[in-house]
């Protein structure tokens, strides 16, 4: 897909270890990347990042916080990275009403501290900024939101990450300007995926583990938010757009570094009820517990991205319909505990470009 636009690249990916970091990593690894990693440790020992061994096989699989803001420098200044991915975060909801200032703390000021790290880093001349689409200022009516409109969030996570946008658009402007490239030689560009599943995922309070956890015990899947709407897609799908953004960002620096939407077409945006429907269908086992909770925390119930930008400019397109991408996943959970994982999650990328 990337014409060998990365073979023999440094590439740092922050967040190695999480689900979509492990995917990026093994994705890199396999187009001839050196890749440098940086995250804390995976949070359990069935994680796509373990199971896949992928740490054994990049260039540098190091422990650091984010929070930490020279420790970022001096990695950045021994390892020289082209090419950055910052994908390491507090990535749940849920989890940032019990620690609010621990999540801001990572996502703000750990973005802050990559960034930094950085734009003093003479090698480092491309990075991509993952956020999410919950930065917008989410009123909950039937609108995709386009990358213009304002940031906000109403819980700490949604809001830090609506934060995160502001500072890059910041440091953009202030350190980064494109006016001033010849100066600086650096390009920042900002990203924004929709709820993303696949294989591996083994975070709390999202759909696909909560279903995989209760069919592996036994026991029905808890569904807390029946109604909520989401714009699901597949994590290649976002991954897919992140390099290509990079690779655009390479070869014309000035005209990329700005905010990106990368979801689903519209028909993928369905309620959480249906996705685990459709996921029970296509691992064959599970059956379906409404717990919808009156007085749980806030979280949005519809919430939509506008990808005409992705797909004009950058000619991306998704390339799963919601029910491939479910079953993609329910394939990888099905087959995880028999199979190499490496070379499962090396399939699935390869089905995924042939599609």
């Amino acid at each position: 897909m990337y014409k060998d636009f990365y073979r023999g690249k440094r590439v740092l990916v922050t967040g190695q270890t999480g689900f979509k970091g492990s995917w990026l990593a093994i994705w890199l690894h396999e187009l001839g990347a050196e890749v440098i990693g940086v995250a804390l440790d995976p949070q359990t020992d069935k994680d796509n990042f373990v199971l896949s061994g992928i740490g054994k096989k990049i260039t540098a699989d190091l422990r650091a916080d984010i929070r930490d803001g020279e420790a970022m420098k001096r990695i950045f200044r021994e390892y020289q990275p082209e090419i950055v991915f910052h994908l390491a975060a507090q990535p749940l909801v849920r989890l940032s009403y019990d620690e609010p200032v621990e999540t801001w703390q990572a996502n703000v000021m750990g973005t802050i501290n990559v960034m930094e790290a950085f734009r003093q880093c003479p090698s480092a001349k491309v990075a991509v900024m993952i956020t999410t689409d919950k930065c917008y200022e989410n009123r909950e009516q039937n609108h995709a939101y386009t990358e213009d409109e304002p940031m906000g969030g109403y819980d700490p996570y949604s809001s830090s990450k609506g934060a995160c946008e502001i500072a890059i658009s910041s440091w953009r402007r202030s350190f980064m300007n494109p006016a001033d490239y010849a100066k600086h030689g650096k390009s920042i560009a900002s990203v924004r995926a929709g709820n993303v599943i696949g294989g591996g995922d083994w975070a709390k309070d999202r759909i696909i583990p909560d279903c995989i956890r209760a069919i592996e015990a036994g026991q029905p899947i808890a569904i807390r938010n029946r109604h909520s709407v989401r714009p699901w897609q597949h994590v290649l799908e976002p991954l897919s757009g992140y390099m290509l953004l990079a690779q655009k960002m390479w070869d014309n620096p000035t005209a990329y570094c700005e905010g990106w939407n990368f979801g689903p077409k519209m028909d993928a945006v369905v309620p959480v009820w249906d996705v685990a429907t459709m996921l029970t269908r296509e691992y064959g086992e599970g059956t379906l517990l409404d717990q919808t909770e009156p007085n749980a925390p806030h979280e949005a119930n519809l919430l939509m991205l506008d990808i005409t930008k992705a797909q004009t400019r950058l000619d991306w397109q998704p390339r799963l319909t919601t029910a491939e991408a479910i079953a993609l996943t329910a394939d990888w959970y099905k087959r995880y505990r028999t199979e190499d994982v490496y070379a499962l999650c090396v399939e699935e990328i390869e089905k995924f470009i042939k599609r």
